[in-house]
């Protein structure tokens, strides 16, 4: 006869325990246990709904209706040789963060909320935000000056704006090639473009454009060997981006010196100058008026075909009192010619530089100039406007 258990023993399946008054269960052949225990044939007893004492201990049963001694039910492991599961750990007690009382009364729907006068002013509420996201007052201020600057030095010594158009150029290449650094990882050899750069604006003064052009080819061939000290990799992306800068910044500011060599250089230079003022001007002014037609919304979204007529219109003007009035020998039709080329030029080379910057994912080659940027977004008109300008007053007044 099998042993009478002295405590309750919980079943293996979730049934009822089996008490002291109970027998084991039934055995198989072999006198090997059954695996699956029989139930107790009494009662449905009441189910203990508690947890474990301290130390692990069985809680106490619960008597049913005869009074016997009835286990509490619990689930107990699938096999007889598994170990016993280990007793349930109360769960933690989580805080619960609370949101903080409302000490006031929620304003009414119809009450305006006051604004935190420490917060900052969107530059839409003020009214004063310029156009473009420029400072105005600054860019006119600062082109005022550059002026000042450029006419000063040209009616006093040559030689001085020949300086002032070196340090120009030293500080546009030098623009370009830290833009090209930082966004293309482009190593460009700076030492002999700044030499170069300089020694071509000096031979086209002296020299023509003959000497102008031997300059730019050993500036490139100075490029080509100075790179040369590096690793080999990435040669061919470098001097590439070396020559195309020393073509683009002093190659093109060399025609500045050729006009500035004639016998009325000042003049030509600074007919120039007004003429490609005035295609921004023009521009400007009849594209925020009546611009409604993009010129190339891929490149300058701000440029509208109504804005390039009125800078042709413009510098056509311009051009024809400036002729007739600052070159010898010149006539006022000749202006007009004069100005309507300045103006496809500027607006060319604006639209080239806008490819350069797009490429490089920037919106100012630098921030030397308020209002402006950097003295590349300054030169961008500039540049390929002056051979332009040199080629048609040679055409109809000689090289002076």
């Amino acid at each position: 006869m099998p042993p009478v258990l002295d405590h309750p023993v919980p079943p293996y399946w979730g049934g009822p325990a089996v008490g002291h008054s109970q027998q084991s269960p039934m055995h198989g052949n072999g006198g090997m246990p059954q695996t699956r225990p029989m139930a107790a044939q009494h009662p449905a007893p009441e189910r203990f709904s508690g947890h474990f004492t301290q130390g692990g201990q069985m809680p106490q049963a619960s008597a049913d209706p005869v009074g016997e001694p009835v286990a509490a039910r619990l689930s107990g492991p699938l096999f007889r040789d598994d170990a016993p599961a280990p007793a349930p750990v109360a769960p933690a007690e989580e805080t619960a963060v609370l949101p903080p009382l409302r000490t006031e009364a929620p304003p009414m729907s119809n009450q305006a909320p006051v604004p935190d006068p420490a917060a900052p002013v969107p530059p839409a509420a003020t009214g004063k935000a310029p156009k473009g996201g420029r400072d105005l007052r600054a860019a006119i201020g600062v082109g005022l000056g550059l002026g000042a600057l450029v006419v000063a030095s040209l009616f006093i010594v040559k030689w001085l704006f020949v300086g002032v158009v070196a340090a120009v150029v030293v500080i546009g290449m030098w623009e370009l090639t830290s833009r090209l650094s930082e966004s293309k990882g482009i190593r460009v050899p700076r030492p002999p473009l700044a030499v170069g750069g300089v020694g071509m604006l000096v031979a086209a003064y002296l020299g023509g454009p003959e000497s102008a052009l031997v300059a730019l080819a050993l500036t490139a061939l100075a490029v080509l060997v100075w790179r040369m000290s590096e690793p080999p990799e990435d040669y061919l992306r470098d001097v590439t981006a070396g020559i195309f800068t020393a073509f683009y910044v002093p190659f093109l500011a060399t025609f500045v010196m050729l006009m500035l060599a004639a016998h009325d250089g000042p003049q030509r230079v600074v007919l120039f100058l007004v003429l490609t003022v005035c295609s921004d001007t023009g521009a400007y002014a009849a594209g925020s008026r009546f611009g409604r037609h993009k010129l190339a919304p891929r490149i300058s979204p701000g440029k509208t075909r109504e804005g390039l007529v009125g800078a042709v219109l413009l510098c056509m003007l311009v051009g024809a009192l400036g002729m007739n009035l600052m070159i010898d020998r010149a006539s006022w039709w000749q202006g007009l010619v004069l100005g309507a080329c300045v103006a496809v030029s500027a607006t060319l080379g604006d639209l080239g530089e806008s490819m350069i910057k797009r490429d490089l994912g920037i919106k100012d080659m630098g921030t030397l100039l308020p209002g402006h940027g950097g003295l590349m977004d300054r030169l961008d008109s500039l540049l390929p406007t002056a051979p332009i300008v040199w080629l048609v007053l040679v055409g109809f007044v000689g090289a002076g």
